[in-house]
């Protein structure tokens, strides 16, 4: 099966190229453009082990302004990875990259996939299309994002939605609650948390801490995320895709005190907007649809990315 993965070089792109590179039927096209705010050389590291892998080809492009049409000539299946994320920085004049990334290109992508016979267009959203919920929150919840940036991860789902009823796309929509692990972008929470410990530098939470979340590590995350490729009766569906376990952001600090041996510094600071008090997904339709168990704890889980950024900082 022939894979084009945008987004090739992120965070939970590159983690989902290699998991679908085991398959020795597959053979994968990742694309990526480099924006964000992930280092270059963070992207270039994420992207070693594929690099050299004999059914893996990379190409830099910009979605905006590629030939999609012979880019998606051969494919199969389209994971569609690529994008503006962050919620604290879509805000005001930063908006725009937002529209061009989250909503334009993926429309690009589905006017080029409408004209071929792929298998499934598999959408990454976010669990910022939800907005402030109480309780587990399933995949039938009233959209009521609190972002801007959730606003274009919405939009993109109505897209998919769109083309699928319109012209037949194959789309599946998956929804990610708060990946954290190896490769985590450097402006995500644990990422800089475990940084600032290492370093022995002050910590900055937004807020008084009590905000909770649904954590997924990276591996059970991509897990679910392949496993989409494989199961029939999909088409048209969205499914959320978390973890087991939820903790404060105060109760994070002290597991990672734990498995540093260091004392954080933390500095409290106003709230951001946009981003909710909690989060919590309902997996039930993931269990079902895609036999998906998350395996990974919390703990086990901090540990492997604390490693991680040892190494990538030599820390």
């Amino acid at each position: 099966m022939k894979i084009l993965v945008t987004g090739a070089a992120g965070f939970i792109g590159s983690h989902l190229c290699e998991k679908l590179l085991n398959d020795p039927k597959n053979k994968l096209i990742g694309v990526d453009t480099f924006i964000g705010p992930t280092p270059i050389n963070l992207k270039e590291i994420n992207l070693q082990s594929l690099k050299n892998h004999p059914r893996f080809q990379f190409i830099e492009s910009d979605l905006l302004t590629a030939d999609l049409d012979n880019l998606l000539s051969e494919v199969d299946t389209i994971y569609h990875l690529a994008g503006m994320p962050g919620v604290r920085s879509s805000w005001g004049k930063d908006f725009d990259p937002y529209v061009t990334y989250n909503i334009l290109v993926t429309q690009r992508l589905l006017e080029t996939a409408k004209t071929k016979n792929l298998k499934k267009f598999i959408y990454a959203s976010t669990s910022s299309i939800y907005g402030e919920k109480s309780g587990k929150v399933s995949e039938d919840s009233i959209p009521t994002p609190l972002s801007p940036y959730g606003i274009t991860k919405l939009t993109g789902e109505y897209l998919c939605h769109v083309y699928n009823k319109s012209f037949n796309v194959p789309i599946v929509v998956v929804r990610f609650f708060t990946v954290y692990g190896p490769r985590q972008r450097p402006d995500m929470a644990f990422h800089r948390f475990i940084a600032q410990i290492l370093k022995e530098e002050p910590i900055t939470i937004f807020g008084d801490g009590t905000q909770s979340r649904d954590f997924t590590f990276i591996s059970d995350c991509v897990e679910a995320t392949s496993s989409v490729l494989h199961h029939d009766h999909l088409i048209g569906r969205t499914i959320n895709i978390g973890g087991k376990e939820r903790a404060s952001i105060n109760e994070i600090i002290t597991m990672l005190e734990q498995i540093t041996g260091k004392k954080a510094k933390i500095n409290y600071t106003d709230k951001v907007s946009g981003e909710p008090k909690h989060t919590w997904a309902d997996i039930t339709l993931a269990q079902t649809l895609l036999n998906y168990d998350p395996k990974i704890s919390l703990k086990e889980g901090l540990a492997r990315e604390m490693n991680y950024i040892r190494s990538v900082y030599d820390l």
